[in-house]
């Protein structure tokens, strides 16, 4: 099994037809968002063990939302119960998908912490009468530690990016999906560029009305709550468009 390598035009159809497949049921995908950052706030109730235990789990309920994506699809209703859909057949390689995916997050931030002096920065700053060469020391710190977090990090998304609806829709085993997933996003680089461009775009877009003063904050809390749903159904869009040989190049995958 290979993806297919298509235009980098489509990063931006990915975010179309994830709001097409949004629109279909906005209210429960945005109850179903809701939940999730529930689930994710319990979790710090929990210090330290709960967090992680979140990230182990992480891709089984992402798979839970794919599975949603694809009844939707199938002209079914989106219901709760799908968040959980993946721990009926394939908690255990979604697990081990989630394990990879936290031992990953963990040396990302021991190479932030490590690069940056641990809390340098902050101490820095809170310092009265420190000198301007200092506290440009403690930026380059912070930025080259940031830099060396994403060049571990972003080849870690792209491991676990299409793994868990490789795992669910296709059956293959977590290693196999992983390395099907990194080939995957970097056979199309230039899709996930534009993609990723397009969404920080919109997201800086969604974020003005903060100016605004609180009135302006809570539609930025909501608009934000509304496109977290978007990007999951975009990212099943695009699996859907490098996975399935009849998808077709130029034209919505969901149409209204």
């Amino acid at each position: 099994m290979e993806a297919r390598v298509v235009e980098g035009g489509r990063g931006w159809q990915w975010i179309v037809d994830g709001f097409a497949l949004f629109r279909k049921s906005p209210a429960m995908w945005i109850a179903l968002t809701v939940v999730l950052a529930v689930l994710w706030l319990l979790s710090f109730v929990i210090p330290l063990l709960g967090p992680l235990l979140f990230n182990l789990l992480s891709p089984v309920l992402f798979a839970g939302l794919m599975i949603g994506c694809r009844a939707l699809e199938n002209g079914e209703e989106l219901e709760i119960r799908h968040l959980f859909a993946g721990f009926k057949q394939y908690a255990t390689p979604l697990v081990t998908i989630g394990g990879v995916y936290l031992v990953g997050t963990i040396i990302v931030f021991g190479i932030v912490f490590l690069t940056a002096g641990g809390s340098m920065l902050s101490i820095t700053l809170m310092k009265p009468g420190v000198d301007l060469e200092t506290l440009v020391a403690a930026i380059r710190s912070l930025a080259l530690a940031l830099a060396l977090g994403a060049a571990v990090y972003i080849p870690l998304i792209m491991l676990i990016w299409f793994a868990p609806l490789l795992v669910v829709f296709n059956g293959l085993a977590p290693v196999d999906a992983m390395k099907l997933s990194f080939a995957a996003c970097c056979k199309n680089w230039l899709s996930f560029l534009v993609y990723g461009v397009a969404i920080l775009v919109l997201w800086f877009i969604l974020s003005l009305p903060a100016a605004l003063g609180f009135v302006g904050m809570l539609l930025v809390v909501a608009l934000l709550l509304a496109s977290i749903p978007v990007l999951f159904c975009s990212i099943y869009a695009s699996y859907k468009d490098l996975f399935t040989a009849s998808a077709g190049i130029g034209g919505n995958l969901f149409p209204k």
